[in-house]
This record gives C-alpha cells, sequence and structure tokens, in this order.
C-alpha cells in the first residue's frame, strides 16, 4: 500500500502492474531527455550574441524537428498500444469474482462456488484494533489464490463507481445496467488496498477496497468454511 514516504508508484503484484511500471519509466526517461535537449537548446539561445537578421527559413532545422517529435511519439505509442490490448485481454480465467458497487460499500459474488456472496463495508474508525489501517480496512476480504488467473465482473446497482486496486493496475468502471470485466495474476501473497475511483456521493471516500491474496490450499479451506456457513 502507499505510505507518505513512498513518491513513487505501489509495488507491484500482478504482472500487468510490472509492464505499466516498465511503460511509466520508458516515457519518463523520455521525457527527461526532451527537457535535457529544450533546457539546452534555450540556454544557447539566450546567451549567443550572434544573429542572422536576413534568415527566413531553414528546411534543414525544419525536417529535423519534424521528424524527431515524430519518431519519439512512435517510440511511446507502439507500448502504450500494446498495454491497451493486454489490458483487455480476458483469456482463460480459473476463477470468476464479481463485484457490485452500492452507496457505498461493495459486494462480492464467487459465481464458481454456490451462494458464497457478501458485503463489504469499511471498518469504523472507533471498531478498528490498533494494527488496522485507517479508512482502508474492511469487515469482509475478498480472498483471491495467487498465482491463478481471475476474471473480475463489476457493475453497480446504483450510481457510477469505479473499483480500483493500484497494486495491481486494475481499474474499471462499475456502471448500472452494464457488465464490465478485466482480467488479472495475484503474483504474491499479501493484503492489497483500493478505494472507489468515481465520485459517487457524500461517502465516496468510504467504501474501500481490500484483496487479500493467498496460496491456493488456504484459498480452497476459506472458502469451504464460508460455504458451509
Amino acid at each position: 500500500m502507499a505510505t507518505w514516504a513512498n513518491l513513487s508508484l505501489q509495488d507491484s503484484a500482478s504482472p500487468m502492474m510490472e509492464q505499466l511500471t516498465f511503460f511509466h519509466d520508458h516515457a519518463l526517461l523520455i521525457l527527461i531527455m526532451i527537457t535535457t535537449l529544450v533546457s539546452y537548446v534555450m540556454a544557447t539561445m539566450f546567451f549567443n550574441p550572434f544573429i542572422n537578421r536576413f534568415l527566413l527559413d531553414g528546411q534543414t532545422i525544419e525536417m529535423i524537428w519534424t521528424i524527431l517529435p515524430a519518431v519519439t511519439l512512435v517510440f511511446i505509442a507502439l507500448p502504450s498500444l500494446r498495454l491497451l490490448y493486454l489490458l483487455d485481454e480476458v483469456s482463460d480465467p480459473a476463477l470468476t469474482l464479481k463485484t457490485i458497487g452500492h452507496q457505498w460499500y461493495w459486494s462480492y459474488e464467487y459465481s464458481d462456488f454456490m451462494s458464497v456472496e457478501f458485503d463489504s463495508y469499511m471498518v469504523p474508525y472507533h471498531e478498528m484494533n490498533s494494527d488496522g489501517f485507517r479508512l482502508l480496512d474492511v469487515d469482509n476480504r475478498a480472498v483471491l489464490p495467487m498465482n491463478t488467473q481471475v476474471r473480475m465482473l463489476v457493475t453497480a446497482a446504483d450510481v457510477l463507481h469505479s473499483w480500483t486496486v493500484p497494486a495491481l493496475g486494475v481499474k474499471v468502471d462499475a456502471t448500472p445496467g452494464r457488465l464490465n470485466q478485466t482480467s488479472f495474476l495475484l503474483s504474491r501473497p499479501g493484503l492489497f488496498f483500493g478505494q472507489c475511483s468515481e465520485i459517487c456521493g457524500a461517502n465516496h471516500s468510504f467504501m474501500p477496497i481490500v484483496i487479500e491474496s493467498v496460496p491456493t490450499g488456504t484459498f480452497i479451506n476459506w472458502i469451504s468454511s464460508v460455504s458451509e456457513a
């Protein structure tokens, strides 16, 4: 999760977030190169005492400053398009989880198991344990197995919401009357926090998301106990 000392992106917990982090670093490096070049040119122009009063056009320099930005955009666009297609890819999921946004909580349904569904509310501060995470902890976490391809179906029951977990690189709009889907794979165990990213009313800030990534055996034991209950 992000803390006050973390100025960069969160540590990735899925292969897709790793790819997004790589693209971020790639684009940032290009921006640094452009900023350095433009700063150097501006500095030389400020301190250059020479001037050509009869210069009307320069075909060579105009070709250079047209071609170089075009090539730069290609180097940004190609990996960006690749990532866009990968984000929309949902291939052969082993598990399906459906989440429904409400004002102001999330409900989850494990579609592959009979009658496994629950609501997930934020834990109030006065009911929280001393080791809890303020405004982020929930009473019922969405438990998912690691190293398993998960398909997430997202919708809403009332107004627009957005199911977002930054460490997974997932952000899906929850739209009433529409079923959106995404896919991700949890690469390590842990707790991964998110929040609604669409302004949905007075308590928009108080409907967090918690994904608990566990080994497959632990998930099977958990889903068995929940089904029996």
